[in-house]
């Protein structure tokens, strides 16, 4: 039998009525045997606010009902703003989740609970969901003693480039070794226990097209490497390219997919970090959001987006590709067929994928999925 997996990337529901800007997925999303998300903000009616980046406030908890309703079956939630309105914060978010049905992974009460994998039934198999932030901040990263998020510590150097000191400088990052060693110990004990592995990297440099960080793809091959059999990425806010690596998926960067919040389009005098960083992210990234969407403060380019699909068969080959969708004017993910928009979201990404991923391949099955495959191993 075949078992069809899901995933989409960021989630931000954080306007009224959530469950309205899944109506033109929610068919598609309900043909998945397991669909999986990333919870980008905390859910709870707390008021603390710890960050030490832009604050994300919390999101209303009876919101992640939606995702349910949607037909999402696990959240990721190990993410650089997971932990924004503290421990009870991030207590909430995952009991709130658990309470609408959603296995978790990413994100507890020790650091032993983070690492500690989603399993869920699909198809009749066992998958295992494991999930790591890659970005920071410190202060989200889980302890023996302490909530918070898992993680893969990325560790940044930066060389002088020739006799030019106060120069720009090449920027080097790679993953500390012994998180590597973290991480293939999860996926085999993960392995252990489930028929499939998936792992999630909250990774990347944000609002930037087609960039991938240095760290990135040794990061998602050692994944594989170590027994994983897809890795899906997020945190970017905006796509990123596709990779196979020994037959099996690497979506390095899912972008958004319902992300919706006005949280960084603040009004005059509404919250100084906020104000501070709408005027960065122009000198920074280069764009200003749609003032016609306050809801979405994102690059334009972002409103590119995708279901990524995984289906597994009996015998292990994995058939990896995406639905097209496009972010409508209210902020809704919509999939296009190949004739119908899809055709330009498509070459959208093979663009940024060739750039660093010459091998790959992209190819139309049935007018609505693009499929994915290494043209080397061909």
């Amino acid at each position: 039998m075949m078992v069809n997996i899901l995933a989409v990337g960021d989630l931000i529901l954080d306007e009224p009525d959530p469950g309205s800007f899944f109506d033109p997925s929610r068919a598609l999303l309900h043909t998945g045997d397991l669909v999986i998300g990333h919870v980008e903000v905390p859910h709870s009616t707390t008021r603390t606010q710890t960050s030490t980046d832009v604050p994300a406030p919390p999101a209303d908890p009876a919101a992640l009902g939606a995702l349910a309703d949607a037909g999402f079956g696990a959240v990721t939630l190990a993410g650089n703003h997971i932990c924004d309105a503290g421990p009870q914060g991030l207590r909430d978010t995952v009991d709130h989740a658990r309470s609408a049905g959603l296995r978790t992974s990413g994100a507890g009460a020790t650091l032993a609970e983070a690492r500690t994998p989603a399993i869920c039934a699909a198809g009749g198999r066992l998958v295992a969901i494991l999930s790591y932030n890659c970005v920071g901040p410190r202060e989200s990263w889980a302890t023996s003693a302490k909530p918070g998020c898992a993680y893969i510590h990325i560790l940044t150097h930066y060389e002088l480039e020739g006799a030019n000191p106060g120069g720009p400088p090449r920027v080097y990052t790679f993953a500390e070794p012994d998180h590597l060693n973290w991480l293939a110990t999860d996926i085999a004990a993960a392995r252990e226990n489930a028929d499939i592995v998936l792992v999630s990297f909250h990774k990347g440099i944000v609002h930037t097209p087609g960039a991938l960080a240095m760290y990135e793809g040794p990061l998602a091959r050692a994944a594989i490497d170590a027994g994983a059999d897809a890795v899906i990425g997020q945190h970017a806010h905006i796509l990123r390219g596709i990779e196979m690596h020994r037959g099996r998926p690497i979506f390095h960067g899912l972008g958004n997919f319902v992300t919706v919040t006005r949280a960084l389009t603040p009004a005059d005098g509404d919250h100084p970090e906020r104000e501070a960083w709408a005027r960065k992210r122009k000198e920074l990234f280069g764009f200003t959001p749609d003032p016609g969407m306050p809801f979405y403060p994102f690059h334009p380019e972002s409103r590119n987006a995708m279901i990524a699909s995984m289906r597994f068969a009996e015998d292990g080959a994995i058939t990896a590709g995406f639905i097209p969708c496009w972010i409508d004017e209210r902020g809704r993910p919509t999939p296009r067929r190949r004739h119908d928009g899809g055709q330009q979201i498509a070459d959208y990404v093979e663009s940024i994928t060739r750039r660093l991923h010459p091998a790959t391949r992209f190819s139309w099955r049935d007018d609505d999925f693009v499929e994915v495959e290494d043209s080397a191993a061909a």
